[in-house]
């Protein structure tokens, strides 16, 4: 599965794509693709984004099952997800929005 991930203009905050092309700020709730529809999908997510000067940095990234949950497959998109690894009292992390 392949996940749609971008960085918000306003701000720089990470977002996900989620369901009916909508923007969220947590890995829970972005929506999943197959690998092979995620291109499809991440093209006209691009465009529109871009367009409208929401965000940059517009891409797709691997995500595994563990543990019966969807988590991102190499650490940096982990990172992204969760915040910064040195303070965990920061980021997504310090508010529950993590991957798992």
């Amino acid at each position: 599965m392949k996940a749609i991930t971008a960085n918000r203009l306003r701000d720089g905050e990470v977002v996900f794509l989620g369901e009916g092309g909508r923007w969220v700020e947590s890995f829970a709730e972005a929506a999943m693709f197959p690998r092979a529809e995620a291109d499809a999908v991440l093209a006209p997510a691009k465009e529109k984004a871009e367009r409208e000067q929401f965000a940059v940095d517009i891409y797709t990234f691997e995500v595994v099952e563990q543990d019966g949950i969807q988590v991102p497959a190499t650490m940096r998109e982990r990172i992204r997800t969760a915040g910064p690894t040195v303070r965990l009292d920061l980021g997504k992390q310090s508010l529950g929005k993590q991957a798992a």
